[in-house]
């Protein structure tokens, strides 16, 4: 229709852009007001079709080419609205046409030439333009042969052209974000091949930004928008990912290589202009954000690096040197992976000729020392990770220069004894000893590798403190670390089989592992166990050679049999484990029988004695072959001797009655000698039990009762003639005593019946006085040191503890009479041995009559503060196991006598309550802390005004043991508010947040609770408490996702759905939470700041101070939350502005100080030297000045440096001011 195309013609681009404006306006109701209109959606696409066509002529004009992409706009605009299918407006070809308009529209000599008569240009429609000169004509004959029928546009018209383009190309993005190419895979190429010529369209000014916008508009150039193109085109929406991937990065190739196919197919190497050097470096950052690829970019990198020549690769390294710097963390990740490929390649030597400022940057000791280890105090945890394994590898490699660099940074070398170089190597070693206890997963991890592989290679010393901390992290929270350090210690076991200190460390490391929660660490713990130990037992003979593996085997064995006796019960569990898997076959027994009589026979009845119960055939005739060795020999070793009588008893079931009644003999003649240690004492009695043992109880209990009962008159015939002979601490023998005692004690369990009054009466008669007073029973409300010192030594009346806690155990009696005794022996015993045997005894006591001692629980409690730090520790380990089984439960003050012992004066014992509570209480209860945390603030300020909290009966010297009042406690009371509420949930927080505010701050302000001396106390802390960091909710303070600063990794990007969900639930919490505070808290606060500057309270301090922590979330709400109050509101705004000021001066601050060489830096700054008060005026120095100052001078002279007044500060963003103490 000439007509209508004549019309269209006239109106020229502008109805195009307005409607492509309205189209974005009101893009949802579009196909409604076309309807209401009757206009046809096929009409209008045929018209679109019809601008969009005209383009396809080389001749077409500049208003055909803008007409045609603004057609091309407004068609993509329509495909991309809801109901696009539906209208029939999607045409696969002519959306590809319309994709592709830019490169049909752009002139295509842009870039090579410009006409010089700039008038005659496209203002001539369509004619030709023809040169001016004939000299032109000679030097462009053949480009004008290719140019024959091309358009040559002036600036002005490229410039309306490039603003279409870029019209162009934001439509087509807002198309890929709502319209899916999954189904359309030859659109996909299609467009993929559009971004990549469009990369080169134009060069980037600035620093180019490739974060996803919030709107197309925000991205600046073109090649911008074409990196967000095929960054959407690599997402679900339009296909397989990991197809999208090789497809775009195909053709990313030749931008990355800085190359171009020309017309013949063959890629050229582009010229290296700023352009073509910008796109390289924006598709090098684009790629590096995959961790999938860096360890492929990093080799790629390496492989350039080896053919540059000696002054290109140190400029290079110059340059990643500043590259590992960067504020990106991927930056700074990518650069370690580059330093571990080029530590590969033969280091590079100076040549006289080099630069000296170049020469530094060849050795790769620069690498290491300056790239690779200074990453390790990373801000990014997953950086610090990764270099910390990179050091960990670097060993491996076989460069004598690389092993000798990280020797310098954690030993002293051989040639230099520099002090400054030793406490930087100490520093390093302490260093990463803290990143293996780091609050990050993969940083211990890392460090552990680290750690370990340092030790292997002698680079640091093997001793207890570093290889314990392989062990420790054994019992690591997270089971990935478990396994790690269990995997390390094993490396280390392996490489320094015959260090005594490693051995200890494994057995320390694995052994505990097997009763771990975790079934995989269980497994992990058994394997290397079975590895190490079982399958190593091989037949022995005299004339058998042991190898490594074997000597390695009975080392720790024998380890087990001495140093490490406390691990028994840990090595017990994996028989058990064992025995149920069949571990132990008649082969391997007998190969362990063959041991019984080498040098290592110690290590083989260790394990004889955990195999035998789990099997029935044994060479019981060797067994007892060796026990009558034993008991023939004048010399008892004390474990051998405990390991054959438990063989023996274990094995009671398989012998004949003859065999029995001699062995039970050989037993008792043993016992009644009284010669033997107490360990085989006890072992002795265990194995007379199983050997008297039997299907019917009575005849078992009348065995007990018969040879137990003959030692218990035995041990009491003694006990009397001691005790009841005047001078009886002349010649008195102390080991034949307490061997007395042991044996009357352990009697006595089996045989309840057979011990009297008088055997009781005796062993009391050990802890008071002298024999008179047997005569009659003594006051059960006395203690034993109240009576008349008796002349026994302390050790007689530690076991006579003992023994009489067993006593008690049968009879129940006795444990109503003595209780009080051992009570009021905690409160005022002297002698450490005694106070230690009685907590013991009574919490054991517990186990049996819980009801009965439950009422002394706070006499036992009182120990966590006892003086001696032995006595805190056992105290702290029993209250844990009866609250582990719930003898004991948590009533009134023992969680707050309990919290004491976090901030114990021994940080080992502070330790031992931190892992407890964590990681066996609170598992158990997991709103302990919650249920408790408001009552500890008045608890350890000893307040005990309020009508509900520390509210417990409590005497004087407890009450003031316990209290952490006054401000010398005050870091020790934060300490225990910080750990409580770092273990708290966000409902926790959020709860606990409400009820202080209904019994706290709400009782002050009805003035329930009086603003005394002691009130403003507890108002003050209360307040400084709610501005804890550790208060706010983590589901706001935390960024989602991911932490603080960091790049989203492989890991992470698998979760991104989660990352959401935590972005919704923090917008969720933050509306819950605003809600809360502006009904709850902020009446409260109205009413407690009137209140507080009515009596002139100095808690008006921290109460602006909670308000401001509170509202740094809110700041822009200010007036809204407080709009009960605007004066408040007004003070809150203005203590919120001159926080971000005191902020910005400390970041000022920061980029000050002294560098490396000790010069001082100063940044913007005046420095002013003050002196004494008897100077009338202020001396001003520059900065040489002070820096030729001795250290003395500056010590007797310098009161403060760079102080300033109240009227600089409020003008500190125009004025900057250096503080710093040069100390």
């Amino acid at each position: 229709d000439e007509t209508t195309e004549t019309q269209l013609t006239a109106s020229g681009h502008k109805a195009l852009r307005s409607l492509y404006k309205h189209l974005l306006d009101y893009a949802e109701s579009v196909w409604a007001v076309l309807g209401e209109n009757r206009v046809s959606v096929k009409n209008l696409v045929a018209v679109l079709s019809f601008f969009v066509l005209a383009v396809k002529n080389q001749t077409a004009n500049l208003q055909q080419r803008v007409n045609g992409l603004y057609s091309a706009s407004v068609y993509l605009l329509l495909l991309g609205l809801p109901g696009s299918i539906a209208n029939q407006v999607f045409h696969e070809v002519l959306m590809d046409t319309c994709a592709d308009m830019a490169n049909h529209c752009w002139p295509c000599d842009s870039g090579k030439k410009r006409k010089k008569d700039v008038l005659k240009s496209s203002h001539a429609e369509g004619k030709r333009a023809k040169h001016q000169h004939k000299d032109m004509e000679q030097v462009e004959e053949h480009e004008d042969e290719e140019d024959e029928g091309e358009m040559f546009f002036s600036g002005q018209d490229l410039m309306k052209l490039r603003n279409s383009v870029v019209v162009l190309v934001q439509s087509l993005l807002r198309l890929l974000q709502t319209f899916p190419l999954k189904d359309r895979k030859q659109s996909a190429i299609s467009c993929s091949q559009i971004f990549t010529k469009l990369l080169y369209f134009e060069p980037v000014t600035g620093e180019p930004s490739f974060h996803p916008p919030q709107d197309v508009t925000e991205l600046r150039s073109i090649p911008e928008m074409s990196f967000y193109g095929l960054q959407l085109l690599c997402s679900p929406t339009h296909g397989d990912q990991n197809e999208s991937l090789r497809r775009v990065f195909h053709r990313l190739l030749l931008v990355i290589l800085m190359m171009t196919k020309g017309n013949g197919g063959k890629p050229s190497l582009l010229v290296p202009n700023h352009t073509n050097l910008a796109v390289r470096d924006h598709a090098l950052n684009f790629m590096v954000e995959k961790s999938e690829f860096r360890s492929h970019g990093a080799q790629a990198v390496g492989m350039l690096a080896s053919h540059m020549s000696s002054t290109d690769y140190a400029c290079f390294i110059q340059w990643l040197y500043k590259f590992s710097r960067q504020s990106k963390m991927v930056h700074r990740l990518f650069s370690v992976d580059v330093v571990m490929v080029l530590l590969e390649q033969t280091e590079r030597v100076p040549h006289e000729s080099q630069e000296a400022e170049l020469a530094v940057f060849l050795p790769h000791k620069f690498l290491i020392q300056d790239i690779l280890f200074a990453r390790r105090m990373d801000s990014s945890p997953t950086v610090q990770g990764h270099a910390l394994s990179c050091l960990a590898q670097c060993l491996e490699l076989p460069s004598f220069n690389v092993t000798q660099a990280i020797h310098n940074l954690f030993s002293a070398s051989e040639l230099t004894h520099h002090t400054h170089h030793i406490i930087r190597s100490k520093e390093n070693l302490a260093l990463l000893l803290r990143r293996a206890k780091d609050s990050k997963t993969n940083v211990r991890k890392s460090a552990l590798q680290a750690l370990v592989s340092l030790l292997k290679h002698g680079v640091i010393p093997v001793s207890a403190e570093n290889v314990e901390t392989l062990s420790e992290r054994c019992r690591d929270p997270a089971v990935s670390v478990k396994k790690k350090a269990l995997q390390c210690v094993g490396e280390l076991l392996a490489a320094k089989a015959e260090n005594a200190v490693v051995q200890r460390a494994w057995l320390y490391g694995v052994l505990p592992a097997v009763m771990d929660a975790e079934n995989t660490v269980q497994d992990k713990a058994l394997e290397a166990l079975d590895t190490v130990l079982l399958s190593q037992v091989k037949p022995y003979s005299g004339r058998t050679h042991l190898d490594g593996s074997q000597k390695l085997t009975w080392d720790l064995l024998s380890q087990l049999n001495h140093e490490c006796r406390d691990l028994s019960r840990y090595f017990s569990r994996a028989f058990t484990i064992w025995s149920k898997q069949n571990k132990f076959s008649q082969t391997f027994l007998q190969n362990l029988i063959s041991h019984t009589e080498a040098d290592h026979a110690a290590g083989a009845w260790l394990l004889l004695s955990n195999v035998v119960t789990f099997s029935s055939k044994l060479p019981y005739d060797k067994i007892l072959d060796a026990w009558d060795v034993m008991i023939s020999s004048e010399e008892v070793n004390v474990t051998t001797c405990c390991h054959i009588l438990s063989v023996l008893g274990d094995s009671a079931v398989h012998l004949n009655e003859d065999t029995k009644s001699r062995l039970i003999q050989d037993v008792m003649s043993w016992l009644k000698g009284f010669r033997l240690p107490l360990e085989v004492i006890s072992a002795s009695m265990a194995t007379l039990y199983q050997l008297g043992c039997s299907e019917d109880i009575k005849h078992t209990q009348a065995f007990l009762n018969l040879y137990c009962g003959e030692l218990v008159s035995v041990s009491e015939a003694y006990l009397a003639s001691i005790i009841l002979t005047e001078n009886r601490s002349q010649d008195l023998n102390e080991d034949l005593m307490v061997k007395h005692l042991h044996t009357l004690g352990v009697a006595s369990l089996h045989c309840p019946a057979k011990v009297g009054k008088r055997t009781v009466l005796l062993v009391e008669s050990i802890l008071t006085t002298h024999s008179d007073t047997l005569e009659e029973e003594l006051p059960p409300s006395l203690p034993v040191s109240q009576f008349k010192m008796n002349s026994l030594s302390t050790r007689i009346r530690a076991h006579g503890v003992i023994t009489l806690g067993k006593l008690c155990l049968q009879h129940e009696d006795l444990v109503s009479k003595y209780l009080p005794v051992f009570a009021r022996e905690l409160e005022v015993g002297s002698e450490v041995a005694v106070r230690n045997n009685v907590v013991v005894v009574m919490c054991d006591l517990c186990v049996r009559y819980t009801n009965i001692v439950d009422h002394y629980i706070p006499n036992i409690a009182a120990c966590l503060r006892d003086t001696e730090a032995v006595i805190r520790e056992q105290t702290l380990i029993m209250l844990t196991n009866l609250l582990q089984e719930e003898f004991v439960k948590w009533k009134g003050s023992l969680f707050f006598r309990y919290m004491v012992a976090l901030v114990d004066s021994v940080p080992a014992i502070a330790s031992l309550c931190e892992y407890c509570l964590i990681h066996l209480l609170l598992k158990k209860n997991p709103e302990m802390f919650s249920q408790h945390f408001i009552e500890c603030i008045f608890y350890f300020n000893s307040y005990t005004k309020h009508k509900v909290y520390n509210k417990f009966p409590q005497n004087q010297r407890d009450e003031v043991r316990f209290s952490l009042k006054g401000d010398v406690h005050r870091e020790k009371r934060f300490r225990i508010y910080r750990f409580l509420l770092e273990h708290f949930t966000d409902a926790q927080r959020f709860n606990t947040c409400n009820k202080i505010n209904q019994t706290v701050l709400a009782f002050f302000a009805d003035e329930e609770l009086p603003l005394d001396a002691d009130g403003t106390e507890i108002l003050s802390e209360t307040f400084k408490v709610l501005s804890l960091k550790e208060m706010k909710l983590q589901a706001i303070s935390a960024p989602a996702g991911v932490a603080a600063g960091e790049e989203p990794e492989e890991e992470n990007m698998a979760t991104m759905a989660k990352a959401v969900m935590q972005v919704a639930q923090k917008k969720l919490v933050s509306q819950v939470q605003k809600k809360s505070f502006i009904e709850n808290t902020v009446p409260l606060i109205i009413s407690l700041k009137n209140l507080l500057e009515k009596r002139r309270s100095p808690v008006l301090k921290e109460l602006m101070a909670y308000v401001q922590v509170m509202m740094q979330e809110y700041r822009s709400e200010v007036k809204e939350f407080f709009a009960g109050d605007e004066q408040l509101a007004v003070e809150v705004e203005f203590a919120l502005k001159k926080a971000e000021e005191e902020k910005e001066l400390q970041e000022q601050m920061s980029s000050c100080g002294l560098m490396s060489d000790g010069q001082v830096f100063v940044h913007k700054a005046t420095l002013f030297v003050f002196m004494p008060p008897f100077a009338k005026k202020r001396k001003k120095m520059t900065v040489n000045q002070l820096i030729n100052y001795s250290l003395i001078d500056i010590v007797g002279q310098v009161w403060c440096i760079a102080l300033w007044d109240v009227e600089s500060r409020r003008r500190m963003h125009r004025r900057h001011v250096f503080i710093s103490f040069l100390l």
